[in-house]
Formats: C-alpha cells, sequence, structure tokens
C-alpha cells in the first residue's frame, strides 16, 4: 500500500518571519503618511522633506554590502534582533525630536537598522527553507509586509489626530514586538534544521558568476526603479494633474491593488516553486513593462486601477522569483548576495525618482514611464539567458 505524500509546509522560520514582517509593517506604514506633514512643522522646504526621505533609502544602501559580514560574525537571529533595535530606538527618538537635523540623522540611523533586519530576515528564510518551497517561503513573507502595509495607513491617520509625534512611539512599541517574536520564537541559526538544499557555500564571486543571480540583480534594481521611481512616485501625480481627480482616489487605487497583489501571492509563489523561476521572471517583467506603457495613456481613475491591479498580480512574481534565485545561487549561506541583491533595489529606488521626475519635467509622462518600461523589458529578456534546469520538482 503506497503512502499518501505529504504536502509541503512552510517552516517555522519563515512563519514567524512572516508575523515579524507584519509587525514592522504596520509600524511602518503608520509613520509614513505622516513623516512628510511632521518633518514641515520644523519650518522647512519640501527639499528637506524630500532630503528625510532619501536619507532611509540612502543609509540602507550604504549599509547593506556590510550587512552580510555582519551576519557571518553574529548570526542572522542576532543582526536582526539588532537591526529591529535599532531602528526602534531611532523612531522613538524622532518622536522626541527638537529640530529638524535630529530627525534627518536620527532617520538616517534606521535605514541602517532596516537593511540589517532586512538583509538578516531574508538570509534566514532562504536558507532554513528547501529549493522546492522558496517561492511559496518568500510569498508567506512578503504577504505579511503588504498585509502590515495596508492596515498601517488608517492607524497612522487616527493616531495623527492625537499628535504627529504618536505614530513615531506606535512604529518603535511594534518594532519591538517584531523584535521580541523574533529572538523568542527564532532559533539561532545553528540549531535551525537543514534544508534539502546540497549546494555547498560558496564564495561571492561564484555567486555572482551565475546567471540566475544576474538575471534577480537585475530583476530586483528594475523592480525598485519601477516600483519606487515611476509607480510610487508619478502616479499620484497623473491622479490629479492628467485625470483630474482628487488625492484620495491615489489611496483607494494602491490600496486595490495592494489586496490583489497580496490575494496573488500564494499563486505565485505556487507557480515559482513548481514551474520556475525563468518563466515567472520573464513573463511577470513583460506584463509589468505592457503596463507601464499603457499607464500614461488612461482616460480615466477605473482604467488605471485595473491597470495597477494588473501590475498588482505580476508584482507578486516579480518579488518571489527574483529572491528564489538568489537562494538557488547562493545556497544555504546567502548572507553577502542576499545584502547586494537588497541594495540593488534600493539603489533602484533611489535613483528612480529622479531620472523620471527629471523626464517628466523635460518631456512627458510617456518619457518618464518609459524609464520603468525599458529596465523591466531588459529583465525579461535577460531571463532568457537563465538555464531551463533551474525549476524545482513539482510538489
Amino acid at each position: 500500500m503506497s503512502t499518501p505524500t505529504q504536502k509541503p509546509r512552510l517552516s517555522r522560520e519563515v512563519i514567524v518571519l512572516g508575523v515579524i514582517a507584519f509587525f514592522v509593517m504596520v509600524g511602518f506604514g503608520v509613520v509614513i503618511p505622516v513623516l512628510p506633514v511632521f518633518i514641515r512643522t520644523f519650518n522647512v522646504g519640501y527639499i528637506e522633506v524630500g532630503a528625510v526621505v532619501s536619507a532611509f533609502a540612502l543609509m540602507r544602501f550604504v549599509a547593506s554590502p556590510f550587512v552580510g559580514k555582519l551576519i557571518n560574525l553574529g548570526g542572522e537571529r542576532t543582526i536582526l534582533a539588532i537591526g529591529i533595535g535599532i531602528v526602534a530606538v531611532s523612531s522613538a527618538l524622532v518622536g522626541i525630536a527638537g529640530s529638524y537635523v535630529e530627525v534627518l540623522l536620527l532617520r538616517g540611523a534606521g535605514g541602517i537598522g532596516s537593511a540589517m533586519f532586512s538583509i538578516s530576515a531574508m538570509t534566514l528564510l532562504l536558507g532554513t527553507t528547501a529549493p522546492s518551497m522558496r517561492g511559496r517561503s518568500v510569498g508567506f513573507y512578503q504577504g505579511g509586509f503588504l498585509i502590515g502595509g495596508m492596515a498601517g495607513p488608517a492607524l497612522g491617520g487616527v493616531l495623527a489626530i492625537i499628535s504627529l509625534r504618536a505614530p513615531f512611539f506606535f512604529y518603535a512599541a511594534t518594532l519591538t514586538v517584531a523584535g521580541i517574536v523574533g529572538l523568542v520564537f527564532l532559533r539561532p541559526t545553528s540549531r535551525t534544521p537543514k534544508p534539502d538544499d546540497t549546494t555547498p557555500t560558496l564564495p561571492f564571486r561564484s555567486v555572482l558568476a551565475d546567471r540566475r543571480y544576474r538575471a534577480a540583480l537585475l530583476a530586483n534594481f528594475a523592480s525598485g526603479w519601477a516600483s519606487m521611481g515611476v509607480r510610487s512616485a508619478l502616479i499620484p501625480i497623473l491622479v490629479v494633474e492628467l485625470l483630474h481627480e482628487d488625492e484620495l482616489w491615489t489611496g483607494i487605487a494602491f490600496a486595490i491593488a495592494a489586496v490583489v497583489q497580496t490575494i496573488s501571492l500564494g499563486p505565485a509563489g505556487r507557480y515559482v516553486d513548481t514551474v520556475g523561476r525563468r518563466p515567472a521572471i520573464i513573463g511577470s517583467y513583460a506584463v509589468a513593462a505592457l503596463v507601464m506603457i499603457a499607464i500614461p495613456f488612461v482616460g480615466n481613475i477605473w482604467v488605471l486601477i485595473a491597470l495597477l491591479c494588473v501590475f498588482g498580480v505580476a508584482a507578486a512574481l516579480m518579488g518571489t522569483a527574483p529572491a528564489a534565485s538568489v537562494g538557488d545561487a547562493a545556497g544555504a549561506r546567502s548572507g553577502q548576495p542576499v545584502a547586494v541583491f537588497s541594495a540593488v533595489s534600493d539603489l533602484g529606488a533611489i535613483i528612480g525618482p529622479l531620472v523620471a521626475g527629471a523626464l517628466l519635467d523635460a518631456f512627458s509622462y510617456p518619457a518618464a514611464f518609459a524609464s520603468a518600461v525599458i529596465l523591466l523589458a531588459i529583465v525579461s529578456i535577460y531571463a532568457l539567458r537563465m538555464p531551463k534546469q533551474e525549476a524545482n520538482a513539482k510538489s
């Protein structure tokens, strides 16, 4: 008599990391809508507001290459907890800051802690997950971020009524909860079970030579550029100036797209694990490029929402397949490869808004969106070079 095949299940580490991601993003979502208004209370201009936002991303980018070495020294669990602690303390201090310079420096410090947390979490996730479950595991982890991100802004609006400083203390509290969850429920790296991955520890030079890893780097750079540089930076302007709608519709459109993306993460993870990383990257980035081509020509808000929902489905695959490819190329000990993978996304998020904004000023919306279209199309074409055999066994 044959024994029924046991359905693959997410590991304990993945579930805990998903919970941590939720608490981190709830707090982050509370702060983001309030931060620009809070900075303006120091009687500074919009350039100074943008500098604080950029400082967080810039310090994430600067710190990322060093986090891999820290993980090798202290382990993922320890660096994750320290990173969350840095963001928690810096956020609480922002709540009592008395000057613009203090806020700028503290948000920069928060960026360093954010890099430590996110890279440690992804390294731990990839290192404790079997190759046949990497797509689903990354999808579950990202689902925690998306659900938290949807809940956060609404809470931020309520807290802002009490005080513009209250959201920063709330963020510190949710980060404290996340850090405690990590320390209590994540096992030290040396005690975590080995996944069914026989790939030996590889030097970074060897990982960089792998076409799967290079495709993942290019994909993450393009995603950071398209999502932050074009989608987040330009669509709010497009809604108001091109479609002549109230700012409220930007939030509604993004919220609906986020729900679609969250629902799509489960099927996307299964597709990445069973069909393969290569077809997932080729198809999702091609679809995302087509959406970006169409957005500047939309005639009403409902067409825009429909296109953003299609982008959300593509984004579910864009978020899972490249990360799974990093794990495939680097193996279980992937601290430095994950750090560089994270850094290129931050680089795209830093450069993207500047280039897209300059193109919009100098030319038009189609020209600005074309910067993302070109990068997304390049990723889709380059992914054709990935080995066809990289898909895992069906499960």
